[in-house]
């Protein structure tokens, strides 16, 4: 009986972000949702509607609820000790070095921001996408800077190594600032004006399922012998090794309850689009930047809906 009410509670998790990628996937298809709307709709989610999500957020929070330098410290330092050991694991196992970084960015770069804030705020609400807004936007910081890194080694794109490239993206970074603007109001304790903060929270409310259909309409399953067998493989790294290192690590360095939770659902999301785009954009083998993001997605609905129904049996989400 724990064990099914387990299930029932991780599937109220995980559950409403499989429909909406679904529907997201049918809408496509089906013509509703074309690519002029999608892209649209995904530059809408991430310049204005996600920073207003996380600034609301945290704006309206205690600051002594928002960060734990402890939780964003540790994930600073594991996520760059996975990101060497799988450059290690890449050189090793992939013989085509144009396929390396791809696999390595496939396999650390979680999609912390969309799917990582949906899991948190079905579990948490409001409170629990304030207590993980700094850790994503520090993470957020570092995934960019080690994806270019990765990228350009591997598709010897030496140009995009330059630091001025990488603090110009940083400083631009819609996110970032979003929460930036909001520590301040959190900190000292502004008040803001109500019209304001209504205004905000209707795009904050706009976010996850605008952000989650688009995911789903952007999903492509195409195959190519060349990289079918690296996909498997990414997809274990992504949503069972690196999660489980990344959480039984903060378990054994103390974190409990929310801090340990927020840790796992984070981590344990499937690869960010953002990968896709960049792998895009330096002319890299696209088709399977999108199969390793529509794997991890699809695959994480599962993993995620384990790892939580754990959590939940063992008393440590309530």
């Amino acid at each position: 009986m724990l064990l099914i009410n387990s299930l029932l509670f991780a599937l109220s998790i995980t559950g409403p972000i499989c429909l909406l990628l679904l529907l997201g996937f049918i809408l496509r298809r089906s013509q509703m949702m074309n690519t002029g709307f999608i892209e649209g709709a995904s530059k809408l989610v991430f310049n204005i509607a996600l920073p207003m999500l996380l600034f609301t957020s945290i704006a309206q929070s205690d600051f002594s609820e928002i960060i734990s330098l402890s939780l964003i410290g540790y994930g600073l330092a594991i996520t760059l000790i996975i990101y060497l050991l799988l450059e290690w694991w890449a050189s090793l196992a992939i013989s085509n070095r144009l396929l390396r970084g791809i696999a390595v960015q496939g396999a650390f770069r979680a999609n912390m921001a969309i799917i990582g804030l949906a899991y948190v705020n079905n579990a948490y609400g409001s409170t629990g996408v304030a207590a993980a807004a700094m850790y994503v936007a520090c993470l957020t910081i570092l995934y960019n800077i080690l994806a270019v890194i990765t990228l350009s080694r591997s598709l010897n794109q030496g140009e995009a190594l330059r630091a001025k490239h990488l603090i110009i993206g940083i400083a631009k970074n819609p996110i970032i600032i979003g929460i930036l603007l909001a520590l301040p109001f959190a900190f000292i304790e502004w008040s803001i004006p109500a019209a304001l903060i209504k205004t905000g929270d209707y795009l904050a409310q706009l976010t996850l399922p605008l952000a989650l259909l688009c995911a789903g309409a952007s999903l492509q399953l195409k195959t190519n012998t060349e990289e079918t067998r690296l996909l498997p493989t990414i997809a274990l790294l992504r949503l069972v090794a690196i999660p489980l290192v990344i959480t039984l690590g903060g378990y054994l360095l103390g974190f409990r309850d929310m801090e340990l939770t927020l840790l796992f659902l984070i981590n344990a999301t499937p690869t960010a689009a953002a990968s896709y785009v960049m792998v895009s954009a330096m002319k890299g083998n696209s088709v399977l930047a999108a199969n390793i993001i529509a794997m991890t997605t699809l695959g994480s609905l599962f993993t995620t809906s384990l790892g939580a129904a754990l959590f939940k049996a063992l008393g440590w989400l309530q």
